[in-house]
């Protein structure tokens, strides 16, 4: 399917590795410009080192952008991180939390608004299954993306006059070097591994960074030009469907 994204230039923040470096391999596949925004160097052209809960770099940071590749017709929040900032943690912790998972993203939106209007543009908000089963232990986090799933649906009525699309993407269990890498401080690594996919309806296995990244390759494309403030799981069933089934 040719998603009629040629010659587009998407923000992805968070770019630089796992899920975001997937995304923007799938944008680019599309003839998409896709710039990675993030604190940590990427391997690929396109990238940019900034601090995204710095409103001025990320002022300066845009500008380069346009300066570069043109307006911004795309925008993916996709950084964040499960800090385990727990109930117990002081309330500044839990404002840091905030502003690292949750605030930072309206602040990446504001500073692109007027692209994504002359655009006709599109947001694709990353979020996770912890927003709405809870955890344990990560309040921050926990909150942050149910707040940024609430900012998804308003987000579309606020835009929508503009023509400008907004929806949300819920990975759960996605195998990336991040979760690797926490797996491996587990005393028996590969038989965690196989108890969580145990428990994923769709094949009993983890979602692939690609998968996440062809739904919002497709979210931010004029093929879902009528899709708006949805809130799409992609996880192999896990967040909805019985997590006790066992296949046959």
């Amino acid at each position: 399917m040719d998603l009629q994204m040629e010659g587009r230039v998407c923000l992805v923040s968070g770019g630089a590795s796992g899920i975001g470096a997937a995304i923007c391999e799938g944008l680019r596949a599309e003839g998409v410009a896709a710039v990675s925004l993030d604190l940590k160097p990427a391997e690929h052209a396109g990238s940019y080192q900034v601090d995204l809960c710095d409103p001025e770099a990320v002022a300066a940071t845009i500008d380069q952008v346009r300066s570069d590749h043109g307006p911004i017709a795309g925008v993916v929040n996709n950084a964040g991180i499960n800090d385990g900032v727990a109930l117990g943690q002081p309330v500044s912790a839990f404002v840091e939390s905030l502003q690292k998972n949750l605030v930072q993203c309206y602040g990446l939106v504001q500073a692109v608004l007027d692209d994504l209007k002359s655009q006709n543009g599109a947001i694709v908000n990353i979020g996770s299954k912890v927003y709405s089963t809870g955890q344990g232990g990560t309040s921050g986090y926990a909150a942050a993306k149910g707040g940024l799933m609430a900012l998804t649906r308003e987000w579309a009525l606020d835009l929508a006059a503009d023509q400008v699309r907004c929806n949300a993407v819920i990975p759960a269990e996605v195998w990336t070097e991040m979760y690797a890498d926490y797996l491996s401080r587990h005393p028996d690594p590969e038989q965690r591994r196989a108890e969580i996919e145990s428990t994923i309806p769709l094949g009993q296995r983890m979602t692939r960074v690609e998968e996440i990244a062809a739904m919002v390759c497709f979210l931010l494309s004029p093929v879902s030009a009528h899709t708006t403030g949805q809130i799409i799981h992609v996880d192999g069933g896990y967040t909805h469907l019985d997590r006790a089934y066992q296949p046959g």
